[in-house]
């Protein structure tokens, strides 16, 4: 099984003890063992860290970092993907259909989502749309 994250931006930092549990329970009582998130915020950068502390009591997991843009000379310290067909979205979209691949390719979505605009707002309807099981730790 997998999860993705959808979040705003400015997320705040003590949200993490909430997103490291959510994980655990994806972990032991669902199944997931597979995690794709973005990196373009506060939020993916949380979900990044938490993943990090997590594959250390979870060794079998996996994550990755699902880039919209073909990065230029830069390196990264985890396993990332660049999905095939993006090269050819204009960059105005790039985020936008990275995201709907990221959930197409999900089974769950964790989000944080404080108010109904921005990209992980729309993230999260096409998730719906799309009938996933998602998670928003802002109401939780």
């Amino acid at each position: 099984m997998t999860c993705t994250f959808f979040g705003h931006r400015d997320c705040p930092d003590d949200i993490i003890n909430s997103l490291k549990a959510t994980i655990i329970d994806l972990i032991e009582n669902k199944g997931v063992s597979t995690f794709l998130v973005g990196n373009n915020g506060n939020f993916d950068r949380l979900v990044i860290k938490a993943l990090t502390k997590c594959k250390d009591t979870f060794p079998h997991i996996d994550y990755c970092v699902v880039l919209a843009y073909l990065p230029k000379n830069k390196r990264f310290d985890y396993h990332t993907v660049y999905p095939e067909g993006l090269e050819n979205v204009p960059k105005k979209y790039a985020i936008l259909k990275r995201n709907e691949w990221i959930i197409k390719n999900s089974d769950f979505v964790v989000a944080y989502i404080t108010h109904p605009t921005g990209g992980a707002y729309k993230a999260l309807k096409y998730a719906e749309k799309l009938d996933k099981t998602y998670i928003n730790l802002y109401i939780t």
